[in-house]
């Protein structure tokens, strides 16, 4: 039997995500994107709204119930204004033709929204302003020109979905629906497999997304999309450039752990959601969140000075500035390129036990074998030194704080490692290799890191911000803590993201 209090949830906050790669928006989380908006745009009868990118058509349902509302003195008959906010305002383009009818009965309580059940009076066909148009990839050499899909993966028959998706296979996104738009708001894909990493390497494509939503110039755009790109990466240093530079970049609201966003999916790097103003040019109004609780927000330079990145938290700010201050060389000057021997991570060549001929010691990843002096491709002449070597990629922990990179390794003379390490140092002297890895195991080294290295990947840049050191002694975080002047408050924060390395 039912208790008085019958439960109701929200439908769109039940529904289970198509993958990682396309995932559903919490109703509440659109309900904070649209907030971002100036209240006098649901009073205006001619206010233009599209989702280039639906799924479940949550946007266009919070935003017709805000339009809903704030024209109901301008249009008082109810089914009237109705009309109008569905056939003259709201405007949304499928990803797949699944998600196009799962918008439509979202919007218009239809899946055809010229039917006898649509609550929308006025239009001629089906799709009504949520139209899904079947889109075939083009292909040369394997991939699609417009997407970069792998033609292995995504050269289907007519049966199945092509992951196509319409917006971003055209250079005039204007022509989808050949009017202008004052918003546009979304949460688009987020990547396609491109057939690398034996099945598991992908390509962003979230990007292309925000890239011609500005060619169609609205007055307002927001999506929530991964936060790889504060520092680039596989297929988004470009997008990163410019989006650093674009002063017109108003606000961004940033989550270092996406699942106090999305339930399910595991977004590595966190996600944001930003606002992007047509008519605006100044700093950004940054809002950091942890455990679903916002930070401060601060205005301020989307890059710091001779910074390349976007430094995701606020109070890491002050830290990044008195380091700086002190114009000391970095880590990066030292740290090696990836395959220091010119060895991938899956050579497979070695001996498991050492013989007279396999006598270099080869770190490689799970394990470790022999090899031949000759087998190694560069840096033959750092066989001999003591090296310092780290996993290129980090600690995957999803929650704070974290480690953010694996245990430094002193590999002794008469070593090499494939690709799975970097380099962090080269020494005659065995107390100056332990003396680095002090610093490395050091929270203030790690949340250095931190600030660039947002992803389990650690490839060389992520060491950009990190100071270099006296390496005749050993460093504590309390000795770098009062070498930079690192208050308590800051020494606090530092350690809320890094937990010890014992």
């Amino acid at each position: 039997m039912l208790s008085e209090k019958t439960y109701n949830p929200d439908v769109l906050n039940c529904l289970a995500n198509l993958s990682n790669d396309e995932v559903f928006t919490p109703p509440e989380l659109a309900r904070r994107m649209l907030d971002l908006l100036p209240e006098s745009l649901w009073q205006d009868l001619n206010t233009t709204i599209l989702d280039p990118a639906c799924k479940s058509g949550v946007f266009l349902r919070e935003a017709a119930d805000r339009l809903n509302k704030g024209l109901a003195g301008k249009i008082p008959d109810q089914q009237a204004r109705i009309n109008h906010i569905f056939t003259k305002q709201l405007f949304g383009i499928p990803i797949t033709e699944l998600t196009g009818q799962m918008s439509r009965r979202s919007l218009y309580c239809s899946r055809e929204a010229n039917s006898k059940y649509s609550v929308a009076e006025g239009f001629q066909d089906a799709q009504g302003n949520i139209r899904y148009q079947r889109i075939e990839h083009e292909w040369k050499n394997g991939r699609c020109t417009w997407c970069g899909a792998n033609e292995a993966e995504y050269s289907r028959g007519e049966e199945l979905e092509t992951h196509a998706y319409e917006f971003i296979h055209t250079l005039k996104p204007e022509e989808a629906l050949n009017m202008k738009f004052d918003v546009i708001i979304g949460n688009p894909p987020y990547q396609l497999n491109d057939g690398g990493g034996m099945g598991t390497s992908a390509t962003p494509i979230y990007q292309l997304f925000v890239h011609q939503a500005k060619k169609l110039m609205p007055r307002f755009l927001t999506m929530i999309i991964p936060s790889r790109w504060f520092t680039g990466g596989k297929g988004l240093d470009t997008f990163r450039k410019e989006m650093l530079s674009d002063r017109r970049l108003a606000e961004i609201h940033d989550f270092p752990e996406a699942s106090d966003v999305f339930s399910g999916p595991q977004i590595k790097g966190g996600v944001n959601y930003f606002l992007w103003i047509r008519d605006y040019t100044g700093d950004v109004k940054v809002t950091s969140y942890r455990a679903g609780k916002a930070g401060k927000a601060v205005l301020r330079p989307l890059l710091e000075a001779n910074s390349e990145v976007f430094v995701r938290y606020n109070e890491a700010i002050s830290i990044l500035r008195k380091v700086q201050r002190k114009n000391e060389q970095t880590l990066i000057a030292q740290v090696s390129a990836r395959k220091p021997f010119g060895l991938d991570s899956g050579f497979a060549d070695f001996s498991p036990t050492k013989t007279n001929t396999r006598n270099v010691r080869l770190y490689r990843y799970g394990e470790t074998g022999y090899v031949s002096k000759d087998q190694i491709i560069r840096n033959q002449d750092l066989v001999n030194k003591i090296k310092v070597i780290i996993s290129k990629a980090g600690s995957g922990s999803d929650t704070f704080p974290h480690q953010i990179l694996g245990e430094p390794i002193i590999a002794s003379r008469g070593t090499a490692c494939t690709e799975t390490y970097l380099i962090l140092g080269v020494f005659d002297d065995l107390e100056q290799a332990k003396n680095l890895v002090s610093y490395v195991k050091t929270r203030f080294f790690r949340f250095m890191v931190s600030l660039i290295k947002n992803t389990q990947n650690a490839p060389r840049g992520v060491y950009s911000f990190v100071p270099s050191q006296d390496l005749t002694t050993k460093w504590t975080d309390q000795q770098l803590y009062k070498k930079y002047g690192i208050t308590k408050e800051e020494a606090e924060f530092i350690e809320s993201i890094v937990r010890p390395m014992e």
